[in-house]
């Protein structure tokens, strides 16, 4: 039976082809918008994702994503250093400003002052130079985008220069940091050095990174550090959540997304459920004579659904091969880095699918269910 059920679904070839083509470019659809939407909430939280020295972040009272900053004074820093459990507490600067090459090109950077001493906050992969330059005076750390930009096609080098703020500044390093949700260089520098690259306020302290002390858990020090001071105080991954939440509810971008996924489980299960229903009543004479000779209704079921699975099953493979083969067509395009497919999407897709096969053959098996045997004497 499944033999003639395999050959019944390919005996016509454009409508057996069509049904895999529907099924794949649903696939498609829905696993490369969820990749690149994932890919994009997760770019939302990339400075935070950065942070592997410091598992605690303090931060005004209501603040309430990592982009929307109001800053702490010094005061605050000693009082969170004098919190029992917090083993140390340095500060960060997070703020933007413009950076010049010598050609004269210029373009909005992503500024991250790191405490003069530890460093903490720079990523911990270095491409070119030496981290520890930081320390000296006038020095820089980009990223890729950063140097890319300013210096398109040229070998990676320490001693390139950028003018910020009418100041001239010698890279040191090339750092690899996690690409932002606005695709701006990334420049990372000492803190005190940080604040005087952008427009002077009465307080420049973005934020304070923590580490707690053995025999303290993190949940524990940031309830003391939030009791003790009035600050808000989170784990980086809390933070990082937040963050993505407040873009999610916040912002049309779940929306516009939803709204391709949703289209592509309609049109998949339209196109794929006329056609499967027309390669029914197509064959319906074939599935007469099945009964005649007493095949029973749930073996024909189960013939019509294993069509469909096959269908499925081909189809979801070629549309997965497709995303996964742009993303790696995209692996080196720094406008996309962070963008790739997960395995859960690989998952929740070909649950999708399934649905897609259910509701496309649901039809067809009610139409071959209530088929008289006698139809294939007619004609």
């Amino acid at each position: 039976m499944n033999y003639i059920a395999w050959q019944m679904l390919t005996g016509d070839k454009a409508k057996y082809l069509g049904l895999i083509f529907a099924i794949a470019f649903s696939t498609f659809l829905m696993s490369h918008q969820v990749s690149i939407f994932c890919g994009l909430m997760n770019r939302t939280a990339s400075q935070i994702n950065d942070v592997h020295d410091a598992s605690i972040w303090v931060m005004d009272a209501k603040t309430q994503y990592v982009d929307e900053v109001k800053a702490l004074t010094d005061q605050d820093l000693f009082r969170i250093r004098g919190v029992e459990g917090v083993e140390w507490a340095v500060p960060l600067f997070k703020g933007t400003s413009r950076a010049k090459g010598a050609d004269g090109k210029f373009r909005g950077v992503i500024l991250m002052g790191l405490d003069d001493s530890s460093l903490v906050g720079l990523p911990r992969s270095i491409r070119m130079g030496d981290a520890k330059a930081l320390r000296d005076p006038e020095t820089i750390a980009v990223d890729e985008t950063g140097y890319r930009f300013f210096f398109p096609g040229e070998p990676y080098a320490v001693g390139r220069t950028l003018d910020l703020n009418d100041r001239t500044l010698k890279i040191v390093a090339n750092v690899n940091s996690s690409a932002p949700f606005v695709n701006l260089p990334v420049v990372y520098t000492k803190y005190t050095q940080s604040v005087q690259l952008v427009g002077r306020e009465r307080n420049q302290l973005s934020f304070v990174l923590a580490r707690s002390a053995k025999g303290f858990s993190d949940e524990e020090v940031t309830k003391r550090i939030a009791a003790g001071t009035g600050l808000k105080a989170v784990t980086g991954e809390a933070f990082g959540w937040e963050t993505i939440w407040y873009y999610i509810k916040n912002t049309g971008i779940p929306i516009n997304f939803g709204i391709t996924v949703v289209i592509a489980l309609v049109v998949g299960t339209v196109v794929a459920g006329q056609t499967f229903y027309l390669f029914t009543v197509e064959n319906l004479k074939q599935f007469g004579a099945l009964k005649a000779i007493g095949v029973s209704d749930w073996r024909i079921v189960r013939m019509i659904l294993m069509q469909a699975m096959i269908v499925g099953a081909v189809g979801y493979g070629l549309g997965i091969a497709m995303t996964a083969t742009f993303f790696a067509a995209t692996a080196d395009q720094l406008d996309l880095r962070g963008f790739r497919m997960l395995p859960e999407i690989m998952v929740g897709t070909a649950a999708a699918v399934i649905l897609i096969v259910f509701l496309a053959s649901a039809i067809s098996v009610r139409r071959v269910i209530v088929l008289e045997p006698a139809v294939v004497f007619r004609g």
